[in-house]
């Protein structure tokens, strides 16, 4: 199966590039709509300009293992977020920005690289905010041989109109849905918005690429659907699993239960421990319940081997 991109010629992905381009004038990218004129050094809410910022670029082995196969996933973590989740494990990068100034050139170069040492894919971690710039940078990769499955690795709070316009060129879209209400969305991540975005955008995500197509244990296309288990139930899984499900009962859904109270949850007693093991079976019999099967069966397997510590 040959990566979305492939199947694209450059004008057209040169038409999307700088479509995406014109809105960083009055940048509405993501949902905050911020309408800051990024090209003109201005930063709004997700801390950037105009500027492509990256933390780190190197292979990646601790993703679903469909994603990173013998040789690990291609992973790039840009640097800032749109969304800023007060627990994030990687506030350095999304909140406070920490990362490295490139060119789109040598972000091309970077993509060419992991796929020279072996890596299975390009996965882009946080990228809404730079998609003008990754798309300068595929084109790039693209005439130097990137052949590589292109992985939108996002919070999930994004806008339908901006994932309307990749369109055609990622293979896998891999979102968050961190939140079944908008209390909690509101509380720890400033968007009450969320579970009613997020909702459109996994399906739209869907429309685009459908149900997870994994080929020999890889994956090639489709949707991976993450939702991390919060402490005290503020996330309502309940909810998302419900969502999840409605999509379609084949979606591939991980079922996370590393929540640790870092950054800020420290403040918010609710969210200040880690998550019981009573709440993550509970988080697996739901799934189960509504249908689904893709993406947490390995939980089921190993129940047994939980510490006692741990229950």
């Amino acid at each position: 199966m040959k990566p979305a991109y492939l199947l694209s010629s450059q004008d057209k992905i040169k038409e999307k590039r700088d479509a995406l381009y014109r809105t960083l004038s009055s940048c509405n990218l993501c949902p905050r709509e911020c309408k800051v004129n990024r090209l003109e050094g201005k930063k709004g809410y997700c801390g950037a300009n105009k500027e492509l910022v990256v933390s780190s670029i190197s292979p990646h082995f601790g993703e679903e293992s469909e994603l990173v196969g013998s040789s690990g996933s291609g992973t790039i973590f840009f640097s800032h977020c749109s969304l800023k989740c007060i627990f994030c494990q990687n506030y350095e990068i999304s909140h406070l920005g920490y990362g490295r100034s490139i060119t789109e050139e040598e972000l091309a170069e970077a993509m060419l690289s992991l796929a020279k040492i072996g890596c299975i894919n390009i996965n882009l971690v946080t990228p809404t905010h730079y998609l003008p710039q990754i798309l300068s940078a595929l084109l790039i990769a693209k005439d130097k041989g990137l052949k590589l499955p292109i992985v939108y690795n996002s919070s999930g709070y994004e806008r339908v109109e901006t994932l309307r316009l990749i369109e055609g060129i990622i293979d896998i879209y891999m979102p968050d849905m961190k939140y079944g209400n908008p209390e909690a969305a509101s509380k720890y991540s400033n968007a009450c918005d969320y579970p009613e975005l997020a909702k459109k955008a996994l399906l739209e995500m869907y429309r685009q690429v459908g149900d997870l197509e994994v080929c020999d244990g890889i994956a090639k296309r489709g949707l991976l659907v993450r939702h991390l288990i919060m402490p005290s139930g503020v996330a309502d899984t309940k909810e998302v699993i419900r969502f999840v499900a409605s999509i379609s009962k084949d979606t591939y859904i991980n079922i996370m239960d590393q929540y640790r109270p870092l950054y800020e949850a420290h403040k918010y007693p609710e969210i200040a421990r880690k998550i019981s093991y009573q709440e993550l079976c509970s988080a697996i019999e739901e799934a189960k319940k509504k249908g689904l099967h893709r993406g947490f069966s390995l939980f089921v397997k190993l129940r047994s081997l939980v510490r006692k510590g741990d229950r």
